[in-house]
């Protein structure tokens, strides 16, 4: 028999969730294989139109793990020509925002929902954010605000469209150090202890090694504490 608080620990740890994102596939970046390798279930953000855009969306599923669409989106700094084919910027006209975002939804097999690569000044734009997440609700895809601007409009505007979207908790690997990471490995356990779900987010390409072997050691101690989902679970 357990201990009445060891089973509590316990039934604590199953009630938690965790939801490991990687964006950036599409392009065979550095990491691709090792994130693939992961011992638990997560999810990739595939951009589109890129060489290896349906492979690694049909590797992911193939694996068990969830697929999102990886959206180019215009940040408030950075050049356009950063972000890559079909992307959404702010001086579009609706029906060309709404165009691309199901074009990309139809280039990247089994998707189940959108996040933004960079964005900041779409994610704070009403009128493209509104167009983005009125074709999700349409397609039934689950939205994830990446948070890559404190004045992001999405989770507003979603309520305000009757759709829930998930936000981002903690980026891995903004800065591309080994260190670094380890630091932001300690915030997702802190996160951990303080909520009942977590989203993180890491990357494929300069930070992508140093990103999954963090990531793999940092699992059986995060298993302690939470179950690691796909973020289509942390939708209800």
């Amino acid at each position: 028999m357990l201990a009445a608080g060891a089973r509590s620990q316990e039934e604590q740890a199953v009630q938690k969730k965790i939801a490991i994102v990687i964006d950036d596939l599409g392009n065979d970046m550095a990491g691709t294989k090792e994130m693939m390798e992961l011992p638990v279930p997560f999810t990739v953000a595939v951009m589109p139109f890129l060489p290896t855009t349906k492979r690694d969306a049909e590797w992911a599923h193939k694996l068990g793990h969830d697929v999102l669409v990886h959206m180019p989106m215009e940040p408030v700094k950075g050049k356009k020509s950063w972000l890559g084919p079909g992307a959404i910027t702010t001086d579009l006209s609706d029906e060309e925002i709404r165009s691309r975002v199901i074009a990309a939804i139809e280039e990247v097999p089994y998707a189940v929902g959108i996040n933004n690569h960079m964005g900041s000044k779409v994610t704070a734009d009403k009128r493209v954010m509104r167009i983005v997440l009125e074709v999700c609700k349409e397609k039934n895809l689950l939205y994830l605000d990446s948070k890559t601007t404190h004045k992001s409009i999405v989770q507003s505007t979603a309520s305000e469209i009757g759709m829930r979207t998930l936000e981002n908790n903690v980026f891995m690997d903004d800065v591309y150090t080994r260190e670094h990471i380890v630091k932001q490995a300690l915030k997702v356990h802190k996160h951990v202890d303080e909520h009942d779900t977590t989203i993180l987010i890491g990357h494929v390409g300069p930070p992508g090694k140093h990103t999954a072997a963090v990531l793999k050691q940092s699992v059986p101690a995060l298993q302690q504490k939470a179950q690691f989902v796909t973020i289509s679970k942390l939708v209800p």
